[in-house]
């Protein structure tokens, strides 16, 4: 069976592989302090186009949301993100279990704006209650939806105005990055956030995610933080090495590329056959309309999970490609869908 459910079901591309391999029985200092970890957060300030950009690797983005959330909040500070956020459903209550609050607004698309954060705020305004202090997003999001550099700069705008901090969690900034909609670069999300991450996890290597801190006020002890939340690796050079691979020559923007042209072929084979999607198709992510037979005979042979259940006997069913997506997996997956 080849699987649909995730961008991140295979291992990692082969010339990580190969390099992992290759510079195995090489001594290296713990801890991230690695030459190779150093270039990695090299090659990252540069596409960053931030010199000063203070970069930290961790292992996966549960650990990357909590460890920022932890270290930039005190503890009766909240967390604004949309309803479907991934700290919001999808991470067993790591930001609540540090102590922070996630204050949640319901979003069509996955999407937040400032006039929903502006209703939050207006609704938390004196010592009774958490105290608002920083708005999660992701791009892409959970529905495959991605943030314009117009919409990013507007919240990133607002959030300046109300002394809140802009955390962009980039699990799958690769796939983003890589649909034809999309108008940012790394270098603009630098500019217009305070604090992101890179996901490897989802993009071609074997674990690990990129934070970069663009904030002066949020770098003070972040390492103090990682190591007491056990996401400090004594093999650091593991998850360095690997992000050199990445950004080395482009690597990352390719492999994303390749899953996001995986899905085009899916989506455009889908919309010829008359399938409606419950969220524009941008990324990676696709969210086709199926009958209620057809969504269980899908996550049955091909791991498509279903999103939600609509009416008609419908659901909306989450299909998801990555950089090793095959076309034999792609054919057998629209056979069924043309049944």
């Amino acid at each position: 069976m080849y699987r649909f459910s995730d961008d991140y079901s295979e291992g990692a591309h082969p010339r990580i592989l190969a390099a992992l391999a290759e510079h195995n029985l090489e001594s290296n200092p713990g801890y991230g302090l690695d030459r190779h970890s150093a270039r990695a957060a090299d090659l990252i300030r540069k596409e960053a186009a931030d010199p000063s950009a203070e970069i930290h690797f961790l292992a996966g983005g549960t650990q990357a949301n909590s460890a920022v959330i932890a270290s930039a909040l005190r503890p009766y500070q909240a967390v604004i993100a949309a309803s479907t956020g991934h700290i919001n459903v999808h991470e067993t209550g790591a930001a609540e279990a540090s102590g922070h609050k996630v204050l949640t607004a319901e979003s069509a698309d996955g999407k937040l704006n400032p006039s929903m954060i502006r209703d939050i705020l207006s609704s938390h305004t004196d010592e009774h209650m958490v105290q608002p202090k920083m708005v999660y997003i992701s791009d892409s999001t959970e529905t495959g939806t991605i943030y314009t550099r117009e919409e990013l700069a507007a919240l990133y705008h607002f959030c300046g105005q109300n002394g809140l901090y802009l955390f962009l969690d980039g699990a799958r900034l690769g796939a983003a990055l890589a649909s034809p909609e999309n108008d940012l670069t790394i270098a603009d999300v630098a500019a217009l956030t305070d604090i992101f991450y890179i996901g490897g996890t989802k993009n071609g290597a074997l674990l690990g995610e990129a934070l970069v801190i663009i904030n002066d006020e949020l770098k003070p002890g972040f390492r103090f933080l990682m190591k007491q939340r056990g996401a400090m690796l004594a093999k650091g050079w593991i998850l360095g090495i690997q992000f050199e691979e990445l950004f080395q020559d482009g690597l990352y923007y390719r492999l994303a590329a390749q899953a996001r042209e995986s899905a085009e072929t899916i989506q455009r084979a889908l919309e010829k056959l008359g399938y409606e999607f419950a969220y524009p198709p941008q990324t990676n992510q696709l969210f086709p309309i199926v009958p209620d037979p057809l969504a269980a005979r899908l996550e049955a042979e091909f791991g498509c999970h279903p999103d939600r259940h609509l009416a008609d006997n419908r659901t909306s069913i989450r299909i998801v490609t990555s950089w090793a997506s095959t076309e034999a997996g792609i054919r057998s997956l629209l056979r069924v869908m043309s049944e």
